[in-house]
């Protein structure tokens, strides 16, 4: 069980394979974080906010009975495709950090049961939640670095 949690941590903040959010957010110029590039379905501003969004419903769905979730797919994805003002994308990339965080400390805690069914749910647990969490994190890193790419600025 230890070994499975170590990895399950791991992996939510990125470990291995995966970039960290600190890596695809970094030094994207203000004037970019809005853009979609050609080619490309969203600028980097809907996918932090996109992530930010599905992380948080995902935790308050594995800690919270009452949580509802926001409606598909509008109530998941920022209306513009850029920050309705200057400080949102820090705003954003603070509460997903947050979020993980908060994430991390549900699954390590001792009295979390990894393999029991979430009881509001339909069959989740909450190694599933940290799993899909984990699982969408990185997906969507991957599209902002080739979005990041297509406009130019990434160098890693």
């Amino acid at each position: 069980m230890k070994e499975i949690l170590e990895h399950v941590l791991y992996l939510l903040i990125g470990g291995g394979a995966h970039a960290s959010i600190d890596a695809a957010v970094t030094d994207i110029p203000v004037a970019l974080r809005g853009r979609r590039p050609k080619g490309a379905a969203h600028s980097p501003w809907e996918i932090v906010e996109h992530m930010r969004i599905a992380q948080w419903d995902i935790l308050e769905f594995s800690r919270n009975a009452k949580h509802v979730s926001p409606a598909w797919p509008e109530g998941c994805w920022p209306a513009n495709p850029a920050p309705p003002r200057a400080a949102a994308w820090e705003e954003s990339i603070k509460a997903f950090r947050r979020d993980l965080k908060a994430m991390l400390r549900l699954v390590a805690n001792p009295r979390s049961r990894l393999f029991a069914r979430i009881p509001h749910g339909d069959g989740q647990t909450l190694l599933r939640e940290a799993l899909l969490i984990a699982d969408h994190n990185a997906y969507h890193l991957g599209e902002l670095i080739v979005v990041r790419r297509l406009l130019g600025v990434w160098h890693g």
